[in-house]
């Protein structure tokens, strides 16, 4: 005798429900730093933290592929919150760098950001936000 199939129970996936946890994650940045996105702060952060970067590696400590992280140093060029230049020892590399309006802009939503994350996990307790957190990044 066979089984019935196991019904596919749409709020039962991994990837719906971290899709629904990020798109509430989302709102609550839009909401406390509006004008930019969350990739955008990202590499602001990323510069902050590193310094000026070649486009590439700045893409891979911010987890972007090389399509989104051309596009979002576009962008915030056009902001005037970065600045690319070819990288005097092989210039075919594009180095990225925070601009003086990049950095007050950082240093200006830097509380701001860490109430975004403090929102989003607001619904757990302070161990559950750590065995959260321990959880996702053993997925990463």
């Amino acid at each position: 005798m066979e089984s019935p199939e196991k019904p596919y129970v749409l709020e039962d996936q991994v990837g719906f429900v971290l899709r629904r946890a990020n798109q509430r994650h989302l709102a609550i940045f839009a909401e406390a730093i509006p004008g930019l996105t969350t990739t955008q702060f990202t590499v602001l952060v990323r510069l902050h933290e590193l310094g000026p970067l070649s486009q590439n590696h700045l893409g891979r400590v911010t987890a972007m592929d090389g399509a989104t992280i051309k596009g979002v140093v576009d962008r915030l060029a056009r902001q005037g919150l970065v600045a690319t230049a070819p990288d005097p020892g092989d210039r075919r590399r594009l180095t990225v760098s925070l601009t003086e309006a990049g950095a007050a802009v950082f240093a200006a939503n830097r509380e701001a950001a860490l109430e975004v994350s403090r929102r989003t996990l607001a619904p757990l307790t302070p161990a559950e936000q750590a065995r959260f957190m321990d959880l996702l990044n053993k997925l990463t």
